[in-house]
This record gives structure tokens, sequence and C-alpha cells, in this order.
């Protein structure tokens, strides 16, 4: 399965068209289970046989859409193995925003269902050919943000972990001792949803937790969503803007080069 290029928006287009595929991507669609859930992923790959670092590309509040295949197909083009996840389960895909809050506000107020969905998500990862199971990281946008910080949190063993425009409050922060690994934070400065207040909290955590590697980056200007090209709704405090989607994937790559040497 790959993605159908005609399908995508002229947005979405030119955001895959700015990594050159100079390689050849293998896309296909896999299906497992998260306990008695069954979950849909997407895996984009490198053509070729070599052990490659994974990540785990967990999607906005809108599910397993094209611009979270895009993000995996654009991750394959830079030479990783890119699953982009599923935290909602495959029969659950919402229409319209109301079902989007609804769904992901399921998982925002079960922190314990939110890790072990992440968590479900990060063994299909590792178990996927061409994977080097020893160098693995998370990313997500907005949902899939936080979803990222969650995986932290619960101590889990990867690499490093990217939040996209994330929320970063919990209903269980990080306790003394669990965050293990190198995390980067990227946020807008004009976001509703992060405000100032919960980006000092998040920081305070990290301290609290003993992190001796997190960064935030903050973005002047930037609304919620501003690394999804199709967001447009400032009205509502989220829109994509070019600059801080180009700096934001410049920073996530010089992570990725740190965390995966």
């Amino acid at each position: 399965m790959t993605l159908d290029r005609d399908s995508l928006t002229p947005a979405l287009r030119d955001v895959l068209d700015s990594v050159p595929d100079t390689s050849g991507v293998v896309t296909e669609s896999v299906m497992n289970t998260a306990g008695d859930t069954d979950i849909e992923g997407y895996v984009a790959r490198p053509e070729g046989d070599d052990l490659r670092p994974g990540v785990l590309v967990i999607h906005d509040w809108f599910g397993l859409v094209d611009h979270v295949k895009v993000r995996a197909e654009m991750l394959a083009r830079l030479g990783y193995v890119a699953l982009a996840g599923d935290i909602y389960g495959a029969d659950d895909r919402p229409a319209n925003g109301d079902e989007a809050a609804a769904l992901a506000g399921k998982f925002y107020g079960d922190t314990d269902l939110f890790r072990e969905r992440v968590l479900a998500n990060l063994d299909v990862l590792r178990a996927t050919p061409g994977v080097d199971p020893e160098r693995i990281a998370v990313m997500g946008y907005c949902f899939g943000g936080s979803a990222s910080l969650e995986a932290v949190r619960a101590g889990a063993d990867v690499a490093g972990v990217v939040s996209f425009h994330g929320g970063l409050k919990t209903g269980a922060p990080a306790e003394p001792g669990s965050v293990s690994a190198p995390v980067l934070v990227l946020t807008g400065a004009d976001d509703p949803v992060v405000p100032p207040s919960d980006v000092v909290a998040f920081e305070d955590e990290m301290k609290s937790a003993g992190s001796d590697d997190w960064q935030v980056v903050t973005y002047s200007g930037a609304l919620h969503a501003f690394a999804v090209p199709d967001a447009d709704a400032p009205e509502h405090g989220a829109a994509f803007q070019a600059t801080a989607n180009r700096r934001s994937w410049a920073a996530m790559q010089t992570f990725f080069g740190e965390v995966f040497a």
C-alpha cells in the first residue's frame, strides 16, 4: 500500500516533497492488537535489508489520516523505518471534530489506557522487519505529542521522544527516576492549548523526575497545530505556520541524529 498522491491535499504534497525520495520507500498497512482491541498501522521503510532506527509516529486527534502517513513516509525518506501508529483502534475513526474530541478525551481521561496503547504500538514497531530494536524513538502531533510524552513518563525503553505541539498536562506526572529517555518538546508561543503555565509545569515535572536531558523549543507567533499542513482555524487557536513547521522538523532531525548515534 502506498500513499495516493492524487488524494493528498496540495499542502500535504508540498510537505511530503520537502524531503526528496532518493532511494525508494516501501509502505504497507499492518494489523495488530492492543489487549482486545484491533489496531491498524501504516509502515514506511527504505528499500533494502539493513537494520535501521525505528520511529513511532502518533496521530493527532483525527486518527490515522493522511497527515501522519505523510510524516511516516518523510521519515522513511530520511532513512528510518516509521510506523504511523493507532491509539484509537481500527474501528474508531472520527468523522468530525466532535467525534475526535470525544475519542481523544477518552484517553486524556484514562492515563493507564493511554500509555497501554502507546506501548502496544511500540511493541509493533520493535517487531517490524528492518527495525533495530536498540534504536527506537517516539514522536507525535497534538494528541500524538501528548501520547509520546506519556511513553516517556511510563519509562518506555526508547532512545528519545519528540512532541510537536502536544499537550503537556497529564493525569499521572512522572515519578522520580522514571524518565530515562531524552525529550524534545516543540511548542507554539501563542498556542492556547499549551499556555506558558503548562510549559513551566512540565519543566518542573522533568526536574522533579530527575530527567537530565530535556528541551523545550518555543516558536514565536505559532498557534496550536503549527505543523499540520491543512490546519486553518485561527479563531480556535490552531493554524499551520510554515516557519515553525520547517524549524521543528529540522530540530527533530538534529535530535534523532544525536539519540541514534
